[in-house]
């Protein structure tokens, strides 16, 4: 099994709620709002222009702040505020979006970049209905990569830049060419609107949708995403199909790191909400970073190794890549991790419970035999 396609850089999809961070700071920027403004939700449905727009939270939130209404990501709040505010003006709207440059590829250095889709009046895909649509992350398009671009953006004290993963390359510590940091838009907002949004998303985890991830040992900031797809398929309503996401930041004060997590198609008994799918991710993440890293540095510099070494590790590497013939001990491992290593060589996993591996059915250093099935006890 090998991936042919980069998802986080190649596949552009609706980005569903992770969006309504744009949305909110599109308003709060052209000051048509503030994050004190009242905003009538409802009971949980909404009909703009024919069509019904709900919220998951049954019975709705009724009369809630603009803040609020993002902490809770209310999709008829982020709609109103958008249509109450653009629909007479759409383009001030799409251009404070081409402002941010995310009608645009990023121009990350690896191939294969998806394009973004933001619609414009005028379009094939622009109706009445597109405005309050795009305000909850739907009618358009974003790959993971842009999508966190924005948010780093935010964590950057507004200077949005250019994905850089290598920063120079050297051949025998000599510096062979360098990659300087590349500054898209260098101001995105206010310090106003960064300092309001900011807050809204370090509020988020500790009172809002991702309120099950908040920690007290270090603190994150961040938005849920759930967005509906595959639903132009015959079997849309008996088989509802889910994009989750969480994306965000962390530490919340003074960020160093930014992330995304992006799960595709979760089973829907289990949970398919982004705070229950992809917001543990993003946590156990953030936890690994911040036990591990959190007192180390940038490395100045890397020393060519002795090529003796070397040569020494690549026998070792060439070793370690031949084919397992014993079943390997897995307890004591990440679930995921343990799923990962057994399946890659050739074994089918089931799982029971959650966490790290307690036992398993298969002991360790038994013949491995491809397709067999091994359970693993989690705990």
């Amino acid at each position: 099994y090998y991936e042919k396609l980069n998802y986080a850089i190649g596949e552009s999809h609706e980005p569903g709620s992770t969006f309504k961070v744009m949305a909110m700071m599109a308003a709060l920027e052209d000051k048509v709002i503030d994050t004190s403004t009242v905003v009538d939700t409802g009971k949980g449905v909404k009909v703009f222009y024919g069509r019904k727009i709900y919220d998951s939270h049954r019975g709705g939130y009724g009369k809630i702040s603009a803040a609020k209404a993002l902490e809770v990501s209310s999709n008829i709040g982020l709609a109103t505020i958008i249509n109450d505010n653009y629909s007479k003006t759409p383009n001030k709207f799409i251009n404070r979006l081409k402002s941010w440059h995310l009608t645009e590829k990023t121009g990350v250095a690896i191939k294969g970049e998806g394009t973004p889709m933001i619609p414009q009046p005028g379009d094939k895909k622009w109706s009445k209905n597109a405005l309050p649509s795009m305000a909850y992350g739907y009618n358009l398009r974003l790959t993971p990569l842009q999508t966190l671009t924005f948010y780093n953006a935010i964590a950057n004290n507004g200077v949005m830049v250019k994905p850089r993963f290598i920063k120079e390359v050297r051949a025998w510590n000599e510096k062979v060419s360098t990659y300087d940091t590349k500054i898209i838009n260098p101001k995105i907002c206010s310090d106003e609107t960064l300092a309001k949004i900011k807050e809204i998303l370090k509020n988020t985890v500790i009172r809002g949708t991702a309120k099950s991830l908040y920690s007290p040992d270090f603190s994150m900031a961040g938005k849920t995403g759930t967005a509906q797809t595959e639903y132009w398929m015959p079997d849309w309503k008996s088989n509802r199909r889910y994009i989750s996401s969480f994306a965000g930041f962390f530490p919340a004060e003074n960020p160093k790191y930014s992330c995304i997590v992006i799960i595709h198609k979760p089973s829907t008994k289990k949970g398919f909400y982004g705070a229950d799918v992809s917001g543990p991710v993003f946590k156990r993440i953030a936890q690994k970073i911040f036990t591990e890293s959190r007192n180390i540095d940038n490395v100045d510099s890397i020393e060519r190794p002795d090529p003796t070494i070397e040569k020494d590790f690549e026998k070792y590497y060439t070793k370690l890549q031949q084919p397992s013939k014993t079943i390997p001990n897995v307890t004591g491992m990440a679930g995921m991790d343990a799923v990962s290593l057994l399946e890659n060589l050739g074994l089918r996993v089931q799982v029971v419970g959650n966490g790290t591996v307690a036992s398993q059915s298969i002991k360790s250093g038994e013949t491995l035999k491809k397709g067999q099935l091994i359970t693993l006890n989690l705990s």
